[in-house]
């Protein structure tokens, strides 16, 4: 076998590869926010006004939490190695290696309950780590041209990642606030029972917005790449 053909064999290989990986990103992901809107049915004692989706650990159904972690991990570190030939930047091989951190954040929190001391790490890992990626991702694969008529779904995408963030960050203040002002002890990390009278809650909400445009830029990354993968094989 000629050189030149067993490199366009070890090529195609790799596409293939990078595709089904695409794939599995994608049905991991849906598996993930298919968990998660479970929760909401199997435990409906923690609102989802100011109840975080790590609460639900504390649940009868913590198991689900763990797989939607897991799911969720996988379809990271999937789409992590489907993109790894699209992204040619300096700054895209950046954001591949923090989609990695996000995924072992991701199941982290999978192992580690919200009542262990390595979950506020999972969380400080993952959450930033995967806005992070999206962004960089999302500019160098802006850059690539097989990706022309991809570029504003994914970059819209990604935007949503950072302003989910943001909301999330507003919503954890005004419920802290409240809390400090009802006389509410935090000190323990134990959320009160009921929510205090007068205090602003949105913040369990834009927990699961997060989750929600997490998955949202890692299931329309995957699917356009398949896309574009299509387009240059058709």
């Amino acid at each position: 076998m000629s050189t030149a053909i067993k490199l366009e064999n070890e090529s195609m290989t790799l596409q293939n590869s990078s595709i089904n990986f695409a794939t599995g990103a994608i049905i991991s992901t849906i598996i993930a926010l298919i968990c998660l809107f479970s929760l909401h049915l199997l435990s409906p004692e923690f609102n989802p006004s100011w109840r975080m989706v790590s609460e639900y650990a504390l649940g009868n159904y913590g198991w689900v939490l763990s797989v939607m972690f897991i799911t969720w991990a996988i379809g990271t570190w999937a789409l992590a190695y489907a993109l790894k030939t699209e992204v040619k930047t300096t700054g895209g091989k950046i954001g591949l290696f923090f989609l990695v951190l996000a995924g072992i954040g991701e199941a982290m929190a999978a192992f580690f309950d919200v009542q262990h001391p390595l979950h506020g790490v999972a969380a400080m890992i993952g959450m930033p780590s995967l806005s992070i990626a999206a962004i960089l991702i999302s500019i160098s694969l802006k850059k690539n041209p097989s990706w022309t008529f991809s570029r504003k779904k994914i970059i819209l995408t990604a935007h949503f990642t950072w302003i989910s963030i943001l909301l999330m960050s507003i919503g954890v203040m005004f419920l802290f606030d409240g809390f400090n002002k009802a006389g509410v002890d935090m000190s323990s990390g134990k959320a009160p029972e009921t929510l205090p009278h007068g205090v602003i809650a949105f913040a369990g909400w834009a927990n699961r917005l997060l989750i929600l445009c997490y998955c949202i830029w890692v299931i329309t990354a995957a699917s356009q790449f398949k896309k574009v993968f299509r387009n240059n094989n058709a």
